[in-house]
């Protein structure tokens, strides 16, 4: 698995400390702001003033084999990962929508391109900015003229997750590098081109991404380093050192939100999680999509929403298309994104089953990785019947827990919200949390990085079988656990989901993303 550094026990004791104290309960919620004002959220684009800004073309999606690796190839990439999907409006007001998920739409997380050799594009350090589709050259590269590489760098502004959610936004900022983390390993896939995560350390992907430089961020609010990727289309040459930047340009805009609230939490809890040279198992080779395939997944990534309300008696599926869906979400075939990451599962369902054709309703368990059913039934309730069903199998080891009406309790458990009792099912990711914190500190964050890249195969499953999905990370995090029989912390739920027929919301209208560029910039 991702190695975290050993830290010392005052960082886990930091990182636990946090995880306890941002929990939600039935009589209380995290510590978060009192109010929202809407009209000062924070500026959900990052710009840089004065960096020269390049456009990126609008092409056509590729047709067979391997897309080139250029400028264009870049920019398709970037497009459906990291860019907009959609606009909504509602009167006066109105929002993009992303290709990455996030919580609350408020998209922490940036990207960077770090690039020698592309055509079309000048060797530099650029930043993306999604609602122009366009890069800014934040920095010319010294390094080996002789390799060419395209690193992708993600980075998280946390203030704009702890604007709305306070406290316990530190949990969502991380989600959504597991989201972003997904959304670029699907898009890399359509291309036809493959994914690793390098390991330089946090303080050497924030210099390389110049997060570093007070300076250009002086009024602003910072950036942490999370992940850099290196994107290649064949055989992975590992760079000999990472490239540095010269001749930096360009200021980071302040994002407001005022009042500006201050949550020290979050910044202690960011110190306890740093990590230096993280050991990264090489990542395994998947087989590339097929050209249909392509086709689907580029219309599923443009498609895909989050779920506002669902149809309830509308919300029933075939037991085939759970079947289907759980099976996207297990580790073993080694499809994307799982491919993408380097190690032995931690996180494991727990389903609410409302309405499944050929399925009890009731409480199941599936395990993503295999051997471990007897661990699980010693932490659960002794009370669980543990029962196969019709498509239980080694490969999806699905096992009935208990029966019964169960979306009055799932709608409880998440924050009292319908949406987990209206859908066909829901599920809450359970984390092996003792014993991935054995490793240190950073463990936390890649718990919470492998809950995101399961959120973001499940959006997009829940769309490939005609329905949608939503992440809930309200819910009462102990009050879970009581439901199951969890008594200490060797299991901890860190993230939920929901999957249903949607109820949509009329009174939107939905505008194409980048509609003012496509006279302006033709295809190329």
């Amino acid at each position: 698995m991702i190695e975290p550094c050993q830290a010392g026990s005052g960082a886990i004791d930091t990182i636990r400390a946090y995880h306890e104290r941002t929990k939600h309960h039935l009589n209380g919620y995290a510590r978060g702001p009192e109010y929202l004002d809407w009209d000062s959220q924070p500026d959900p684009f990052r710009r840089f003033s004065s960096a020269p800004l390049i456009s990126l073309p609008l092409n056509p999606d590729p047709g067979g084999g391997v897309a080139a690796f250029d400028k264009a190839g870049i920019s398709k990439l970037l497009e459906l990962s990291m860019g907009i999907s959609a606009w909504k409006q509602y009167g006066p007001d109105r929002w993009a929508l992303r290709c990455n998920p996030s919580s609350g739409n408020l998209h922490p997380t940036e990207a960077y391109l770090v690039c020698s050799g592309i055509a079309g594009l000048v060797d530099a350090i650029y930043h993306y900015a999604p609602r122009e589709h366009a890069l800014e050259q934040r920095a010319a590269i010294v390094g080996d003229e002789s390799q060419s590489y395209c690193l992708l760098g993600l980075t998280s502004i946390a203030w704009r997750e702890a604007w709305k959610y306070g406290e316990r936004a530190y949990r969502y900022v991380q989600l959504d590098v597991g989201h972003a983390l997904g959304a670029v390993r699907y898009a890399a896939a359509l291309l036809g081109w493959r994914v690793s995560l390098l390991s330089p350390g946090d303080t050497a992907i924030g210099d390389l991404l110049g997060l570093s430089r007070e300076g250009d961020f002086k009024g602003a609010e910072s950036e942490q380093p999370d992940l850099l990727l290196q994107i290649h289309a064949a055989g992975l040459e590992r760079l000999d050192r990472l490239p540095e930047g010269r001749q930096w340009q360009g200021r980071a805009n302040a994002l407001g939100g005022e009042p500006y609230l201050k949550w020290p939490l979050i910044d202690e809890a960011h110190q306890a999680c740093l990590e230096e040279h993280p050991d990264y198992t090489p990542s395994r080779t998947a087989p590339d999509p097929t050209t249909e395939g392509r086709a689907q997944l580029a219309q599923l990534i443009r498609q895909r929403r989050s779920a506002q309300a669902f149809i309830g008696e509308q919300s029933s599926l075939p037991i085939s298309q759970l079947e289907d869906f759980l099976a996207a979400l297990m580790p073993q075939r080694g499809h994307p994104p799982w491919d993408l990451w380097p190690g032995t599962p931690h996180l494991h369902l727990v389903l609410f089953i409302h309405r499944v054709e050929g399925l009890t309703p009731g409480l199941y368990t599936l395990p993503r990785r295999s051997g471990l059913l007897p661990e699980l039934a010693s932490a659960l309730s002794e009370t669980f019947q543990w029962q196969p069903t019709p498509i239980t199998s080694d490969e999806l080891p699905l096992h009935r827990l208990a029966e019964g009406d169960l979306r009055g309790v799932a709608r409880t458990l998440a924050c009292h919200q319908e949406i987990a009792s209206a859908s066909s099912f829901s599920f809450c990711m359970l984390a092996e949390f003792d014993r991935a914190l054995e490793r240190g500190a950073s463990a936390y964050r890649h718990l919470h990085w492998e809950a995101g890249l399961i959120g973001q195969a499940a959006y997009l499953e829940a769309e490939r079988i005609g329905m949608r999905g939503t992440g809930i990370g309200c819910f009462f995090d102990d009050s879970v656990h009581l439901a199951l029989g969890i008594e200490d912390t060797r299991w901890q739920t860190l993230y939920h989901f929901t999957v249903g027929f949607p109820q949509p919301d009329t009174r939107l209208q939905t505008l194409p993303p980048y509609a003012n560029l496509v006279t302006a910039r033709p295809p190329e």
